[in-house]
């Protein structure tokens, strides 16, 4: 049986858990723990705290690539952090979803 709570839990899961499943090896748990994308989550996080936007927005507040931010937004709103918040329009013109922070009600 395994100790993984849901994301919506309280507190929520150390989004490193989100990288690995919990039939993973301890090794497979060590190695999400120690993986580079911890600094780029914080970095969106950071980013919006600015205010919401978009994929190439955010790219654009981190010195991220689009693709990186994208994997890393999924990630974010799996572990509730953060949310859609309508369209905005990207960097080319075209339109991408528009993202901001979930602010923890106590």
């Amino acid at each position: 049986m395994s100790d993984k709570r849901p994301f919506y839990a309280s507190p929520p899961l150390p989004l490193w858990e989100l990288m690995s499943r919990a039939t993973d090896p301890e090794t497979s748990h060590d190695a999400a723990r120690r993986a580079p994308v911890a600094d780029h989550h914080q970095r969106i996080l950071e980013a919006l705290k600015g205010g919401p936007a978009g994929q190439s927005g955010l790219a654009e507040r981190t010195g991220l690539t689009i693709a990186q931010v994208s994997k890393r937004l999924g990630e974010l709103r799996t572990a509730g952090l953060i949310e859609r918040d309508g369209e905005t329009r990207s960097a080319s013109g075209g339109r991408e979803a528009r993202y901001r922070r979930v602010v923890a009600s106590r």
